[in-house]
């Protein structure tokens, strides 16, 4: 048949020609090279089963890590494996005639296999030295007799037969801290390239989960999107790393297809790791079981000791009560700890004794796990100071499971509760919530939320104080639960004193509903956004309520019968934004606090003038239309005020004799014209008791109250959108916060000059903002004369952000003024973007102050040349640049960017952890130094993280930049993180500490939708 089809080609060729010879030629080489690709495809393999196993070797030695050039190679050639195979088991026995036009594609994979082979040499070496910790690492307890268990889960992390593991154990065991450590660890391994920590919420919520996982990876999952879109878009997100996650304190079974996670694969390398009280759930999942065992009782002790100090053992006659103690802890980590901490300070044996008897009878009452934990932990409850402390505790209980409380808000919780006693003034009501809080962390009964102001409950701890609420105390908590309507009239006893429905789904209280709660004297309902009308029945009977909480809900109209609870202290209506009608506040006259932050009221409700009592009052209502004159200052008793001032209604009628209001501490304005404000700011230092103001000039309407406040700047000044004119801006008194956005009129900030802003009164400055001016030409315009006062202005500025100035040249103007300039020596955080005009960023003789910067951010400035200025002079020797303290150095769309600093100069910032090179096509050289072992071979900055640079500009890095060592590059290497630009730059832009401010539909922008 092959001598036929040979014979009808040679007769086609005379006939047809060229093309026909050609296909002949593909005809007769097929075999040839079919056999040719096999035997490619065999060396290929035979190549990467010898790296495989230099790399096992290289890997048992510990300290080094496979280069990721070399990881990309081994999976592109195991892709190539799989489709080679396929492709030849698809051309076995093919027809003929077909052979011909097989023949090239046979000959393209073979030169995909050879370019394989080539590029498999790795003549720089398969492994390299482990890179230095990085990431976020999560505050932890250091493990005691976890060893093993921690060790095992390693095992099956570092291998490729489980993918999905799951670690069991009853609650207070110790399995979060384990994994917490377990987090650290693999944050130091370049295995993975993302490790993901997600608590759980209870009852699960699929969407939540989705959200969470986002936001860790640094990306963000629309709320309007379609299920389906959303779903397809995490999967995307979660495709491109690989990675592993952790999930913490599952309870309900579910599949990773519900959360749209991909599965763990020896192909895609990623792991998933949950904790879990049950062993069904990890079951449902596959998961590779490890179960969590009790410590031993050496261990136990090692523990308590760590915890409570071992000078303990210096008490004659403990030691066997100590033990004993320690026993009945049950080797539960949780339970050591907290019992540990309440024992901490007591030196008197005899309280150790009656300590032991506590907890032997208290054991000794129940069984079953659960119940002997929680027993264990209500013994450190017992021991708080006294009942406030207890109370306190227990109102934390109110709020759903694994909620973060803010510091700030959960102190005025308590304020409401009248949990803290009274004192005479908000500060010191603050000192005293702070304190007690300080207590229950020292106690173990909360944590502190790494990197923010927040605490938390264990979940275990929450339940044992559920548990432990007895008559006394008459709680019911549905928080979380996901309610629909509210619990049934029996749940309702005559006994409840306090009740929380917050955060979940009600829609509607039925008409008629009246619930017989003479008691109950705190009840909250807020964040349950549906909810809408409320029927005046619902409080007839609550005659005792003294904290009503609607917050977060959409309801457009209190019930009349609010007007009768005369023993109502805390109204907090924040953030009902289709409310619009109060009934008369006159006969609430112990209400302390009105909070109507966001309502949609027109006018102040009526009666507000007698609440005498008031001592927090939030008018931030941008449909507020009137406030009748002289309502203010008869509330006499006004601690702290909030109040919106809109073009309709006159500032300085309204706060003509405001400086009556003695006990104010803390105010809180926004007017739309020049005049008030200077009005204001003149009256502002009659207000001898003011120790936080948030001043804010602007006639724009969206909400600023709370965007870029807290604690930290309590002092503050907004000014945005205003036409500041020719007059002087004088700022008020020990201004810390100052932001300014789209003013006209304004050239330059001096500290005393006319026509422009002074700061002469700012010597309390930390940070500022000023953005989007086109005739702002320099940051501060100083001489002579007023550089001593400009130095104690600047020399307390920790933030500055200066974006959108299209005309800004230099950050300092001098005139007549010796060099080096010692201002900005505070200086941690620059951020400049938008600055067309800059060529310069730092000139040399500004460098000595800036010994403290920790981060420079420079983005789509088109005309900047140079980080650093180069000197005038004909110096050629080397400089080095030190920035101590720096951490990251972020450049973004610099079209003209050609040097960081001069061509000889180095930068030395050894504290260095994230380099950002984002589209800066002209920039040649990284100057960074990198440090020297003691062989002089260099190594990578201790601190380094992440090298990211777009991956458009791959090619740039590898053939066009420059550095200071010829192995830097390699050194570099597993530091190097290619992404698309718009994807680093929106994540950069998201986590700025000063961004744009941006609106929700609702009016709410985002700082505020996420206080709750």
């Amino acid at each position: 048949m092959a001598d036929i089809a040979g014979a009808i080609f040679s007769a086609l060729s005379c006939i047809c020609g060229t093309p026909t010879c050609n296909c002949m030629d593909q005809y007769r080489n097929f075999n040839d090279d079919v056999g040719e690709l096999r035997r490619k495809l065999d060396s290929l393999t035979s190549q990467k089963q010898d790296i495989e196993s230099r790399i096992q070797v290289a890997e048992a030695r510990g300290g080094q890590m496979v280069r990721r050039q070399v990881q990309e190679w081994l999976k592109q050639v195991q892709d190539i494996n799989v489709d080679v195979q396929a492709f030849l088991d698809k051309v076995q026995g093919v027809k003929w005639y077909k052979r011909a036009c097989l023949d090239k594609l046979v000959c393209r994979k073979i030169n995909v296999v050879k370019e394989m082979l080539e590029k498999g040499s790795f003549p720089e070496g398969l492994v390299t030295e482990r890179a230095p910790a990085h990431g976020n690492i999560i505050s932890t307890e250091n493990l005691v007799g976890e060893i093993s268990t921690k060790e095992e889960i390693w095992g099956y992390l570092m291998g490729d037969e489980f993918g999905m593991i799951g670690v069991c154990g009853i609650g207070g065991v110790g399995k979060t801290t384990i994994m917490k450590n377990l987090h650290n660890d693999l944050k130091r391994e370049t295995r993975f390239e993302k490790v993901i920590w997600v608590t759980v919420s209870h009852p699960l919520n699929i969407f939540e989960l989705q959200k969470k996982i986002a936001d860790a990876m640094g990306e963000r999952l629309l709320e309007h999107e379609e299920v389906m879109m959303r779903a397809a878009a995490l999967m995307e997100i979660m495709r491109r790393v690989r990675f592993v996650l952790i999930l913490d304190d599952v309870w309900e079974r579910f599949s990773l297809r519900d959360v749209r996670l991909p599965e763990p694969t020896v192909q895609n390398g990623c792991k998933v790791i949950i904790t879990s009280r049950s062993v069904e759930v990890c079951s449902y999942l596959d998961c590779k079981i490890v179960k969590v065992q009790p410590l031993s009782q050496k261990e136990s002790l090692t523990l308590f000791l760590n915890k409570v100090g071992h000078d303990v053992l210096q008490i004659s006659g403990l030691e066997k009560i100590l033990k004993l103690i320690v026993n009945e802890c049950a080797g539960l980590p949780l339970a050591i700890v907290v019992i540990a901490g309440s024992m901490k300070g007591v030196d008197d044996i005899k309280l150790w004794r009656n300590a032991l008897t506590e907890l032997q009878e208290g054991v000794k009452s129940v069984k079953g796990s659960d119940d002997e934990i929680f027993v264990r932990l209500r013994f450190s409850f017992d021991r708080l100071q006294s009942l406030k402390i207890q109370k306190c505790f227990l109102y934390c209980s109110l709020f759903p499971e694994d909620f973060e409380f803010p510091r700030k808000k959960l102190i005025e919780d308590w304020i409401d509760e009248g949990l803290i006693d009274e004192f005479g003034s908000r500060q010191a009501a603050y000192d005293s919530g702070h304190a007690i809080l300080d207590s229950l962390q020292q106690n173990f009964l909360l944590e502190e939320c790494v990197g923010s102001d927040r605490v938390k409950m264990h979940d275990v701890v929450r339940d044992m104080a559920i548990k432990s609420i007895g008559p006394e105390f008459g709680y019911m908590v549905k928080a979380g639960m996901k309610l629909t309507k509210v619990p049934d009239e029996r749940r309702w006893g005559n006994d409840l004193k306090k009740v929380s429905l917050m955060v979940d789904d009600i829609l509607k209280i039925p008409v008629g509903l009246s619930l017989k709660c003479p008691l109950l004297s705190t009840l909250t309902l807020s964040k349950n956004p549906n909810l809408s009308e409320i029927p005046s029945s619902f409080f007839e009977d609550m005659v005792g309520l003294k904290v009503l909480d609607l917050s977060w809900t959409g309801i457009e109209a209190l019930p009349d019968s609010i007007s009768n609870l005369s023993n109502l202290s805390a109204l907090r209506l924040r953030y009902c934004w289709r409310l619009m009608y109060l009934p008369s506040l006159a006969e609430l006259r112990v209400l302390k606090k009105l909070d109507l932050h966001g309502a949609r009221i027109e006018v102040v409700p009526r009666g507000l003038e007698l609440l005498v009592s008031l001592e927090y009052l939030d008018l931030f209502c941008r449909s507020l239309k009137e406030i009748p004159m002289g309502i203010l200052p008869k509330l006499s008793s006004l601690q702290y005020l909030v109040v919106y001032l809109s073009s309709e209604i006159t500032t300085r009628m309204n706060l003509e004799k405001v400086d009556r209001l003695s006990k104010l501490e803390s105010l809180t304005c926004r007017m739309e014209g020049i005049q008030d404000f200077h009005y204001l700011v003149n009256k502002s230092k009659d207000f001898e008791s003011l120790t936080a103001y948030d001043l804010q000039l602007t006639p724009d309407k969206r909400d600023f109250a709370e965007y870029g406040f807290n604690d930290e700047y309590q002092r503050r000044v907004l000014i945005f959108e205003c036409e500041i004119g020719e007059e002087c801006m004088v700022l008020p008194d020990k201004l810390e916060n100052l932001w300014i956005n789209d003013c006209t009129n304004m050239k330059n900030m001096r500290c005393s000059f006319n026509k422009t802003i002074l700061l002469e009164n700012a010597t309390e400055l930390r940070r500022c903002s000023i953005q989007d001016f086109k005739g702002i030409e320099c940051m501060v315009e100083l001489d002579s004369s007023s550089l001593s006062l400009c130095c104690s202005v600047l020399d307390k500025l920790e933030e500055l952000k200066l974006q959108g100035l299209p005309n800004l040249s230099v950050l300092v103007k001098v005139e007549g003024v010796a060099t080096p300039l010692h201002i900005f020596s505070n200086l941690k955080i620059l951020i400049i973007g938008n600055c067309s005009g800059m060529r310069k960023l730092f000139p040399l003789e500004l460098l000595q102050s800036l010994q403290n910067l920790e981060e420079i951010r420079v983005d789509h400035c088109k005309q900047m040349e140079e980080i650093i200025a180069s000197s005038d002079s004909d110096d050629t020797s080397s400089d080095k640049f030190i920035f101590p303290k720096l951490k990251e150095l972020k450049l973004s769309h610099l079209d003209q960017l050609k040097s960081i600093c001069s061509a000889k100069g180095v930068l030395v910032c050894d504290s260095i952890e994230v380099i950002q090179i984002i589209k800066c096509p002209k920039l040649r050289r990284t100057p960074l130094q990198l440090p020297l072992l003691d062989n002089d071979q260099p190594s990578p900055p201790p601190c380094l993280r992440k090298i990211e640079i777009d991956d458009e500009s791959k090619e740039w890095w590898e053939s066009v930049v420059e550095l200071d060592h010829p192995n830097a590059k390699n050194i570099l290497q597993p530091f190097l993180k290619f992404r698309p630009w718009w994807m680093i730059f929106s994540q950069a832009k998201a986590t700025s500490l000063v961004g744009t401010v941006k609106q929700k539909k609702i009016g709410l922008d985002s700082s505020t939708a996420s206080s709750f």
